[in-house]
């Protein structure tokens, strides 16, 4: 086996097909929704729809800024179907780097060729970063070049900060799914870990938007250190896209020590 980053390597060969199809499937969600813009009067019928719906619905699915573009770009790609899709994702493949791997008897010959429990570990985790970094950018492109004819009046480097929060849950998502299949082997326990963040994450931020009394859940949220502060309207907060990246590496670390103190399945 080629020495050189093997299981890094690989895993970018394995998966360019998964890599791909989400790809197109991020494409084809922002030339279907932002294009509509400004066939919605550039925000005046928006205002309209919205004021119809209950004030807590509009408040938890953020679409109290949407009349404006940033305001519908955030609420439409960036803190739902982009998100959606980027969680999806990263937990499918966090998942699938160790325990899929230990699952299907894979990880246990790789290592039987003489790569180190931590060097497999990181290698995964940096072919799943790779991948989620690439979907972050791709989408960022994406949604500058539709910027003009979209009429969306965006900064570009406050689309550079909403890619990088993106990825940064994402990632967050994925190590957090790599570290719960290195201690327990089983991909059904990464999968729910990786996603139970992503979902908690985001009713704890709607629950904090429904009472001020509740406002202190949004420290406990990644979604919510993320996004509590609109990256395309106000610019990304840099302690709280600092905190999500933070915590990625420290999983997948503990990624790394786990994996090397426990014993792999036959």
């Amino acid at each position: 086996m080629n020495r050189i980053l093997p299981v890094f390597r690989r895993n970018l060969s394995d998966s360019w097909r998964s890599l791909l199809g989400w790809t197109l499937g991020l494409a084809a969600v922002l030339f279907l929704y932002l294009p509509l813009y400004p066939s919605l009067g550039g925000g005046g019928q928006l205002e309209d729809i919205i004021s119809s719906l209950p004030p807590e619905l509009v408040e938890t699915l953020g679409y109290d800024q949407i009349s404006s573009g940033a305001g519908y770009t955030q609420s439409t790609f960036f803190g739902l179907m982009g998100f959606l899709l980027t969680t999806i994702a990263a937990v499918l493949w966090g998942s699938a780097a160790i325990a899929g791997a230990e699952e299907s008897g894979r990880a246990e010959l790789d290592l039987a060729h003489g790569i180190g429990r931590g060097q497999y570990a990181i290698e995964s985790a940096a072919a799943v970063l790779v991948r989620i970094l690439w979907l972050g950018a791709f989408s960022g492109l994406v949604v500058w070049a539709l910027n003009d004819s979209a009429e969306l009046g965006l900064d570009g480097w406050r689309v550079v900060g909403a890619s990088a929060a993106l990825t940064g849950l994402a990632s967050l998502t994925a190590s957090a799914a790599l570290l719960a299949g290195a201690v327990t082997g089983r991909r059904i326990w990464a999968t729910g870990v990786g996603a139970g963040i992503a979902v908690v994450g985001y009713i704890l931020q709607a629950l904090a938007k429904q009472s001020d009394d509740l406002e202190w859940l949004n420290g406990l949220s990644p979604y919510a250190w993320a996004y509590r502060q609109s990256p395309l309207a106000e610019g990304v907060d840099p302690g709280g896209l600092a905190l999500t990246w933070g915590l990625a590496v420290v999983f997948v670390a503990a990624s790394a020590v786990a994996l090397r103190a426990r014993d792999l399945r036959g």
